[in-house]
């Protein structure tokens, strides 16, 4: 089959009205909602497999809420999350509340201390005296854990980075059927409750300076940092932000609403272009009643800002504030900022604007340390029939043919043991059923027949084009044999087509049924009923906009649980996109907080997050080896990692708007990548790959240096007329199938 970029192909999928048309764009936020109901399709024909679809609870048509599930077939033998963490000794609990409350008592915090003492319902004698508190009887102690378990779950920082946080809004779940025993390793996250106590969180805002001299306070640091040296400029600069907003938030907290307007209209147009949607969310808390229920306020508080700055830099400002006694803006920084100090040459301005930009900062480095098994587990030996051509071939001695052997390419997976696979009995996987093994056989044949695909032989494109979607296309997915396109829509309907000549069918009815010889071979086609063949099935069942569909060969709803087995939570914001690695052990998240997070299955950890993206991610896509990860995001970046050493290893620029969807080419060649800009762009995978310099240094410091010109690596641009590319497919073949909605101007 010939390759060619030039001979595009546009297929319209027109859709009927079924009453007077309505066009409903899409609901911001399109990404996997919250999973409040499913749908499945006994895969017509057989031959497309099952559909899964998710939406937000609810017909309101509103966005998806924080807390956002992602259902998928867990593995047998999964490890079941535990209802709470076993507390500490009594004794030792009551020692720890009352040197909290002695210190608070010194440090001049009377209403937290009195908050504290309600609590913990301890008489004033029992903290006066040497420090040294006697035996705690079993009432008090009892009291003190259950407080201390309370207080833990809301403290700052309580919850590493890179395990799941206790007080997070963005959640990512996984269900599924648990068979077999369980599964060692730790667990996924512990239930809590869902946020911290907004007393204990805002007690730390207790007014300490003259709000008269906050602006001088942050003008004199600014000033400073302004005229340092150049290589430690850029890392100082990292401190305005995080410093503004808590500077902020102190002073509405203690009633200055005054001093607070004059001082966030002052510096907040100092800040980085990408925080302007949360400087938006901020400045509509100008009251304290405000700051009780404001979801980003709390996240920005129980979550330490993670600053990565050199000795050096912290060093030099460590002096000065010393030497200024600004003890205001000392106390933020040991207080609310987590400084990840590291040895070695500061980084420049561009190393740090490639890696900032999340709702939290920057990842620890200790967040991509964890050991990750991102190769391909062994394929399973299926003996694979030969073809008519291949047993008819003769050569001229009339012996058969001998087919040449088609070498591995970089993303294709191999027979042999991959030494950075997962042990094949890591995560329990089920064992192929007959249909699976047809389906391999069917997808090996077609991979003997597939294009190889480089800078000089790029792919042709089909556009599948939704007219009249007057429903609202908010999701689509292509199954992966590419015979079938399923759209869902924000008036909660799933919407199947055929893309080949075979027609969809019905099953017949229970009377027709039971005429038919079940033994006969053609058994699977007499039981569907020609009078009911079209084009397109509707399924109805959800309640609200349909955010997410996949196809399945499995019935990936159809579970013996109803509960998550795994919980994973640590984002600060929405989910909008989720996907499995290669080899089925490890997730990827994509969140509204701008961070991208790597998930076990197997224990629920986060061990790896990658910070970069200026704005919400929507996309993700596993290269075919399983070793890097591509992520679109609405800055229009394509940002590469390196899941193995937790690394930024690419930036590619081109897209002017959101990326919707990416995707590796079945060799792992090239990637695509379709955006809201209309456009469909193709980029050199194997170029953008090559000569990654991971050494001991780059991979301790985060010292990365990106290409300058992203464009060397681009290797066509497409424009659609006016269709957002919504999502893309690679065939078997390797011929690219996009798809959007047309959006009349």
């Amino acid at each position: 089959m010939a390759a060619l970029a030039e001979e595009q192909t546009e297929v319209a999928v027109k859709l009927e009205p079924e009453e007077p048309p309505t066009l409903l764009p899409p609901q911001a936020g399109d990404g996997a909602g919250e999973g409040g109901g499913s749908t499945t399709n006994n895969g017509p024909n057989g031959g497309g497999g099952n559909i899964a679809a998710s939406s937000s609870a609810g017909g309101d048509g509103g966005t998806p809420k924080p807390a956002v599930a992602v259902s998928a077939a867990a593995p047998a033998g999964a490890a079941p999350v535990p209802s709470a963490a076993p507390e500490a000794s009594a004794p030792h609990d009551r020692q720890t509340l009352l040197a909290v409350l002695q210190f608070l008592r010194q440090s001049n915090l009377r209403e937290a201390e009195e908050a504290l003492r309600r609590e913990a319902r301890l008489l004033e004698e029992a903290v006066a005296g040497s420090g040294a508190p006697g035996e705690a009887d079993g009432t008090g102690a009892e009291a003190a854990s259950t407080l201390l378990s309370r207080v833990t779950a809301s403290a700052p920082g309580s919850a590493a980075p890179d395990a799941p946080g206790t007080g997070a809004s963005g959640a990512a779940t996984v269900s599924g059927s648990a068979s077999g025993p369980t599964a060692p390793g730790k667990v996924g996250s512990v239930a809590v409750e869902d946020q911290p106590d907004v007393s204990a969180v805002l007690s730390a805002y207790n007014q300490q300076g003259d709000p008269a001299m906050y602006e001088e306070y942050y003008s004199g640091l600014k000033n400073f940092i302004e005229c340092s040296l150049d290589c430690h400029r850029a890392e100082l600069s990292q401190l305005f932000y995080p410093l503004f907003v808590h500077m902020y938030l102190e002073l509405v907290y203690n009633q200055h609403e005054n001093e607070a307007k004059s001082f966030f209209e002052k510096f907040h147009g100092d800040q980085e272009c990408y925080y302007q949607d949360d400087l938006r969310v901020l400045s509509s808390l100008t009251k304290k009643e405000h700051m009780k229920g404001n979801e980003t306020m709390l996240d920005f508080r129980t979550s330490k800002f993670v600053l990565r700055i050199s000795r050096d830099s912290y060093q030099l400002l460590k002096r000065h504030l010393q030497e200024k006694q600004n003890n205001q803006i000392w106390n933020i920084v040991q207080e609310h900022l987590y400084i990840d100090i590291f040895d070695g040459m500061p980084r420049s301005k561009q190393q740090i604007d490639a890696m900032v930009g999340s709702l939290a900062g920057e990842a620890k480095r200790e967040a991509n340390k964890s050991k990750v098994f991102f190769g391909l587990l062994k394929e399973p030996e299926i003996e694979v029939p030969l073809d008519d051509e291949d047993e008819e071939g003769e050569n001229e001695e009339g012996k058969p043919k001998k087919k040449k052997p088609k070498k591995d390419s970089i993303g294709s997976k191999s027979k042999k043991q991959d030494p950075n696979a997962p042990p094949q009995n890591r995560i329990p996987l089920p064992e192929l059923k007959d249909s699976d093994k047809l389906d391999k056989i069917m997808n090996m044949k077609e991979t003997t027949k597939r294009v190889r695909l480089g800078p000089d032989c790029l792919p042709s494109i089909c556009f599948y084009t939704f007219l009249n979607a007057y429903q609202g296309l908010t999701a689509v997915d292509v199954t992966d044999d590419s015979s079938l396109i399923a759209g869902g829509f924000a008036d909660s309907t799933v919407r199947v087509w055929s893309v080949t000549p075979k027609k969809l069918r019905s099953v017949k009815q229970a009377t027709d049924l039971s005429l038919i010889d079940k033994e006969s071979d053609d058994v699977l086609e007499r039981i569907m009923d020609e009078k009911t063949s079209s084009e397109l099935k509707i399924l109805y069942g959800h309640s609200g906009p349909v955010y997410g569909a996949s196809f399945s060969p499995d019935r990936l709803w159809a579970t013996d649980h109803y509960q998550p087995l795994r919980i994973f939570a640590g984002h600060l914001a929405d989910v909008n996109c989720t996907r499995f690695h290669p080899n089925s052990n490890y997730v990827a998240t994509g969140s509204a907080d701008r961070t991208v997070r790597l998930w076990d299955v197997l224990n629920g950890n986060c061990v790896r997050i990658f910070t970069g993206h200026k704005g919400p991610i929507h996309s993700l896509t596993f290269s075919p080896n399983g070793r890097f990860l591509a992520t679109g995001a609405t800055d229009g970046r394509v940002l590469l990692w390196d899941i193995g050493h937790g690394l930024m290893v690419g930036e590619l620029k081109g897209h002017t708007q959101t990326v919707c969807s990416l995707r590796f080419s079945r060799d792992g060649e090239i990637l695509a990548s379709g955006s809201m800009d209309n456009t469909v762009r193709l980029w050199d995978a194997i170029k953008a790959f090559e000569d990654l310099e991971t050494d001991d240094f780059t991979t301790a410091t985060g010292h990365i240096n990106l290409p300058e010109n992203s464009q060397e690596l681009l290797l066509g641009t497409y424009m659609t007329k006016s269709t957002p590319v919504v999502h893309l497919h690679f065939t078997r073949r390797n011929l690219v199938l996009a798809a959007g909605a047309y959006s009349p101007q």
